[in-house]
């Protein structure tokens, strides 16, 4: 990536000069009709050279689900991201790992937000909700992004680990670093910085576990139910491992969550249509969540290795070859969804989407995520009549997490 060129032009220049991972296209928001033009004319589409090596992009929702759901042929090892792992400091977590071991170290946190506990924790994300909405400035601008959609997610991530809740904004600047590497997704992290803030978490937690371990802790956080699943009792003595794990489950209940907090601001200000429809009947929130988490996409991709030769929508991949499932593509592919590039709060299957992908690594915290979104538009519509945004938002550089840095609104009581 050259910060100096203009991006190409997405209707006249030829596919195989277009570089598809470049991080300016979702900074800038202008990708859209890149992908548009794969999906209509090489949907299984092979780049030779790019930052991150060659990789084939598959653009379509039909033949994302068929590779996510086919692990036996596109292995989620060694990443999940488009660039390679980093040598000097390899991380492995369960995204990253094939049945049967990836099973063993998701079922020991699964129950964390099993049914039962998502019930129990709605009445406490509730009281966050309205704390953190009865502390906005009412008739200033402020950022939403940090006043609102970061405390909110960093608060529950606390919880979720047990975390010392004074110091919850290191979880924060540790998810961020994670996904923030040049090497790894585009990102604009310092690479001397993020080493050193991954090292702290590592050293934080590795504290935190003995601790745990040493009052043989009654809790019900992640930390706690790692140590008493017998498949990853010792998983501390592992540091790669347990970095890995750790970044997993901070970026997972962190980013998808953060990132449709701001996106559905975002999208009910474009399109006012919605919003009116939303204030005349906040019966279509459950709904209306649904269509922020497709219409945001938070995650824009997923990155697979073909295990064998093989020819997939007649293309011949290669044993080893990267295969990149885009799914904010995906979920504008008019194939399979109406009118995919409108924001729309009442669609008639608005859980038909692609964000928290499919089969044995669909998102763990899917029903977490959109239960804190539900909370969080039902007591914005008891409080505001608008939330409106005052300027352009600040988004993220990188070809991976589609969020935002900021996003200016003022709120306007009922």
């Amino acid at each position: 990536m050259n910060p100096m060129t203009q991006l190409p032009d997405p209707a006249a220049t030829p596919l195989e000069e277009i570089d598809f991972s470049d991080p300016r296209m979702f900074l800038e928001d202008s990708w859209y009709p890149y992908f548009a033009r794969l999906r209509d004319e090489a949907p299984v589409h092979y780049q030779a050279e790019s930052p991150f090596g060659p990789f084939w992009s598959v653009t379509r929702f039909d033949d994302i689900v068929a590779v996510d759901t086919n692990h036996q042929d596109f292995s989620s090892e060694p990443a999940i991201v488009i660039g390679d792992p980093e040598e000097d400091m390899p991380l492995d977590m369960f995204i990253a790992m094939d049945p049967p071991k990836h099973d063993l170290q998701r079922k020991a946190v699964q129950s964390v937000v099993a049914p039962r506990n998502l019930a129990e924790m709605e009445s406490l994300i509730r009281s966050r909700v309205a704390a953190i909405l009865d502390n906005l400035p009412v008739g200033d601008t402020f950022n939403w992004v940090d006043e609102v959609s970061i405390n909110l997610t960093t608060q529950m991530l606390a919880t979720l680990f047990d975390f010392p809740f004074e110091q919850r904004s290191k979880l924060t600047y540790w998810s961020d670093m994670a996904t923030a590497a040049p090497q790894i997704s585009g990102g604009d992290a310092d690479p001397r910085e993020r080493e050193t803030a991954l090292l702290d978490c590592l050293a934080t937690f590795t504290g935190i576990w003995h601790e745990r371990e040493a009052s043989d802790s009654a809790g019900f956080d992640l930390i706690t139910l790692l140590q008493r699943d017998p498949n990853t009792s010792e998983m501390a003595d592992n540091p790669v491992e347990f970095l890995g794990n750790l970044l997993l489950l901070i970026v997972g209940g962190n980013d998808t969550t953060r990132n449709s907090a701001t996106g559905g601001v975002l999208a009910l200000n474009q399109n006012p249509g919605e919003y009116d429809k939303l204030r005349a009947d906040p019966g279509l929130i459950p709904s209306m969540v649904s269509e922020i988490i497709r219409w945001q996409t938070p995650l824009a991709h997923m990155r697979r290795r073909a295990t064998r030769d093989l020819e997939f929508r007649g293309q011949k991949i290669r044993e080893g070859d990267k295969v990149v499932m885009w799914y904010m593509s995906g979920n504008r592919d008019e194939r399979s969804i109406d009118n995919p590039n409108a924001f729309i709060i009442d669609r008639k299957n608005p859980r038909h989407h692609i964000s928290f992908g499919f089969g044995v690594h669909r998102c763990m915290g899917n029903r977490l995520a959109e239960m804190q979104l539900r909370i969080l538009w039902e007591e914005i519509m008891r409080r505001f009549s608008l939330v409106e945004v005052m300027a352009e938002p600040k988004r993220v550089q990188s070809n991976f997490v589609r969020g935002y840095e900021t996003l200016p609104v003022r709120v306007h009581p009922l």
